[in-house]
């Protein structure tokens, strides 16, 4: 199989001109996105870049605490998003979102490392970076569609979820039907993509696996096992912010706080 082709400068100017056609797009059709695509495209570039030395000085160190590092800020940042999506006055949901989504992460990661992949150590850049990195970014779009839905919901309907406190109902029987409605939105991407998958597109990971020169059964392979690490991690998140929630909303007399 030929070597993968790679970009030189040259090449990454033409691909920014992908997006200078879009910004014409945006003017020709008056739709306002001009200063969002340019911030977009900077950000995209910049960001990158940041990223691509990071990940070329951590496996040359090749290093525990370096990869724990990388995963340590990685994580705050994505809770921190996950957080502001949700909600910015619910105390304690920092805390809530950041220990769920590492929790849910490293569980998934770990029995997939020891079980699965068996590298020669459990913390091996190649393999742990990337999938983590997935995960992560997955198990946050999770936590943010299930904790906005449940916080917009119990907000809507307070005088139901009383009535039902008040006819001898504990907060968790209360708001159990919210929850559940939450988890599943959350889990309908992540379901979507399971049906459709191979059907209707290629999937990213397999797409940049088949650029590398990866005979393309190995990288459906790694597609598969990804696939279902998602669909776990994000069923565990959902189900613990939710539940850590359900108790931000209730005080120790089992009331609704508003």
């Amino acid at each position: 199989m030929p070597d993968l082709i790679k970009l030189d400068i040259v090449d990454l100017v033409l691909a920014v001109g992908l997006m200078a056609i879009a910004i014409g797009l945006s003017v020709w059709e008056k739709l306002g996105l001009e200063l969002n695509l340019a911030l977009a495209t900077g950000r995209t570039i910049l960001q990158l870049i940041v990223l691509g030395y990071v990940l070329d000085f951590i496996f040359a160190v090749d290093n525990v605490w370096a990869v724990v590092g990388i995963f340590t800020i990685i994580l705050t940042i994505t809770a921190i998003v996950a957080r502001n999506r949700i909600s910015q006055k619910i105390p304690l949901l920092l805390p809530l979102v950041w220990v769920v989504i590492f929790a849910s992460t490293s569980f998934t990661l770990l029995y997939t490392n020891f079980l699965i992949i068996q590298p020669d150590r459990w913390y091996e850049p190649r393999y742990l970076i990337p999938l983590g990195g997935i995960l992560i970014g997955n198990a946050m779009n999770a936590a943010a569609v299930a904790g906005e839905r449940l916080v917009s919901t119990i907000n809507q309907f307070p005088t139901e979820i009383e009535t039902h406190l008040s006819l001898g109902a504990t907060p968790q029987q209360a708001i159990s039907h919210y929850r559940k409605d939450a988890i599943k939105a959350a889990l309908v991407p992540t379901l979507n993509q399971m049906m459709l998958i191979g059907m209707v597109t290629i999937p990213t990971f397999t797409s940049g696996q088949l650029l590398a020169g990866v005979s393309a059964l190995e990288a459906v392979s790694y597609e598969i096992l990804i696939i279902f690490m998602v669909a776990v991690v994000n069923l565990l998140t959902t189900i613990f912010v939710t539940k850590g929630l359900c108790r931000q909303f209730f005080n120790d007399a089992m009331q609704l706080v508003r």
